[in-house]
């Protein structure tokens, strides 16, 4: 009801819109203020004493007084211009700060005329008994004041701007254009996206970034803690002895902290040596139950059957096996001393541990992987051996590979041998299949024999822990990827099947083979005709989906490197 007589005003003017905020009902003041006007006017009409003026100046100024500072205010600022004196708003008196505006001098109501009745048919009817919003009288262009004009036009574009820059302004944007908040927005969004998508690369490409800073210093303070531990009684192992009191196990340099695993270089009786855990402190490792109210030395009465029991629950945990008795003593079950407690403290720590636990079973049964060679604590020690890098051009500390030509091509094929031998190894010699989800050079090594050992198995699992890890909950294939082992999503049930659906011999061809035979040049130390063989097969071996073809792919990919070998060894 409120907005029924509201005035649209002349378009173009500042303020001829008219809010709806300012439209109020008639009330007891505008009716009176009405009936005073119409009043007046017709004593002007009759001809009567210009006393009578003073009833429509009244009754202007109550129908105007809701919304006359608001009102005064636009009229100026669309009025106003260089040179144009001030006047008083036509409909409101007092507008200008000064006089207001007689009948005879407002425009709306003409002056009297000689005559009785002269103002009758000039003056204008009587509006209706309906809710007032008043609005500037119309004011004329002048040609001469193009700056006034322009003033007009961008009042008119913003009074078309409606509620939305309303609320622009509102908001603090001084009536800006909105795109311009939009384009500020916009760029605030690419700006942050580019900037969080080039952390996500390089987490990618580095992920040990946000790792730890590996220290000599703390490194040291780790050895100290596990050494002051080994004095009281808390922990065990075959090395601590060296380690703590001899001085024969000596730290050398931090190689890498990664996600609270520590790995440090050791010398141990003139041998280098790698200690490694998977948690700095030993304190980190959950303790053994039934170590609880046994004495400090040990005794007859421990309960050596639960001991194999929990250790069988744990090797199954880690690994999805089930061991016999002669599988639990590779992990050193058997041993006793004179600190049977802290040696069985110790050897709990290190059965949460997974790579513990395979490197254990797999010593002596694998040419592949470095054999454990003793423990301290929570920390165990393996072989030390230079692992690869991608900054390497070779991939590969590889002696007379940074020469190039025959020698390097020698060593490329003796090492893509090991390869291909180390595939059909994990596949076919165990009661399990051993899949490899984490192929990349920094995992593995190179002996002097071009025998390729696998340094870090923590991404390793039996077909048994294979087959549990994939089979999860899923929307698309993509959440069927485990690092490097795929499998397929069923969208029946939501489930990743059970089978890899890639092999070990694809991503080994993929991550490893390819960045040696797949170049159309290769080495010019072997035949084209044969590196162009080469190239074929490492490409068909990599390629997605090549897996039912992987034994014949694996055959020819054995008897082209062995080509090369006698190639390379007939032209020395």
């Amino acid at each position: 009801m409120g907005g029924q007589g509201c005035s649209r005003g002349r378009p173009g003017v500042r303020g001829a819109g008219v809010c709806k905020r300012e439209c109020r009902a008639p009330s007891s003041r505008p009716e009176k203020g009405r009936e005073l006007v119409l009043s007046g006017a017709r004593s002007l009409n009759r001809g009567e004493p210009e006393s009578t003026q003073s009833r429509y100046q009244e009754g202007a100024g109550l129908l105007g007084e809701k919304v006359q500072k608001k009102k005064c205010k636009r009229w100026r600022r669309a009025a106003g211009g260089a040179g144009r004196p001030a006047r008083g708003h036509p409909l409101n008196p007092g507008c200008s700060g000064g006089r207001g505006l007689l009948p005879r001098d407002n425009p709306l109501i003409p002056a009297p005329q000689d005559g009785p009745g002269a103002h009758a048919a000039s003056l204008p009817a009587p509006p209706p008994l309906r809710p007032l919003c008043l609005s500037p009288a119309p004011l004329p262009r002048r040609a001469a004041e193009p700056r006034r004009e322009h003033r007009a036009r961008g009042a008119g574009r913003w009074a078309r701007g409606g509620w939305a820059m309303a609320r622009a302004r509102a908001a603090g944007s001084r009536g800006r254009p909105g795109w311009c908040g939009r384009g500020a927005l916009l760029v605030c969004v690419a700006w942050t996206a580019g900037w969080v998508l080039a952390a996500a690369l390089l987490l990618r490409a580095h992920p040990g970034v946000l790792s730890e800073r590996c220290t000599d210093e703390k490194s040291r303070r780790i050895l100290a803690a596990l050494c002051q531990d080994y004095r009281g009684g808390t922990l065990g192992g075959d090395l601590c002895e060296d380690l703590c009191v001899a001085g024969q196990l000596r730290y050398r340099r931090c190689l890498y902290y990664e996600r609270g695993k520590k790995v440090l270089q050791a010398d141990w009786r003139g041998r280098p040596v790698v200690l490694k855990s998977k948690e700095e402190a030993f304190s980190s490792f959950p303790p053994l139950g039934l170590l609880e109210g046994q004495p400090e030395a040990g005794g007859q009465g421990f309960p050596e059957a639960e001991l194999l029991l929990l250790a069988a629950g744990e090797v199954k945990s880690a690994l999805g096996l089930e061991l016999a008795e002669d599988g639990l003593g590779r992990l050193g079950l058997g041993r006793r001393g004179p600190r049977l407690r802290g040696q069985l403290a110790s050897l709990w720590a290190l059965l949460q541990q997974e790579e513990f636990v395979l490197l254990s079973l797999l010593r002596g049964r694998s040419p592949h992987a470095p054999p454990v060679l003793g423990s301290c604590g929570h920390f165990y020690a393996v072989e030390h051996l230079a692992a690869g890098s991608p900054r390497l051009r070779a991939l590969f500390p590889l002696d007379g590979a940074a020469r190039g030509g025959r020698a390097q091509a020698r060593a490329l094929s003796g090492v893509a041998l090991s390869f291909l031998d180390m595939v059909r190894h994990f596949e076919h010699d165990f009661s399990h299949r051993l899949h490899l989800c984490d192929v990349k050079p920094e995992n593995f090594a190179i002996r002097s024999d071009f025998t390729v050992v696998a340094i870090d198995v923590d991404m390793a699992f039996f077909e048994p822990k294979m087959r549990e890890i994939l089979e999860q909950n899923c929307t698309g294939d993509e959440d069927c990827n485990f690092f490097d082992c795929f499998s397929k999503c069923d969208l029946r049930v939501q489930r990743c099947g059970a089978q890899r659906t890639n092999s070990n011999l694809q991503v080994v061809c993929d991550k490893i083979l390819r960045h040696w035979f797949s170049s159309s040049r290769g080495s010019p130390a072997v035949s084209a005709p044969l590196r162009r063989q080469l190239r074929a097969a490492v490409l068909e071996c990599a390629a997605p989906g090549a897996q039912g073809a992987a034994p014949r792919v694996l055959a020819k990919l054995r008897r082209l490197l062995q080509a090369a070998l006698r190639e390379l060894r007939e032209d020395e």
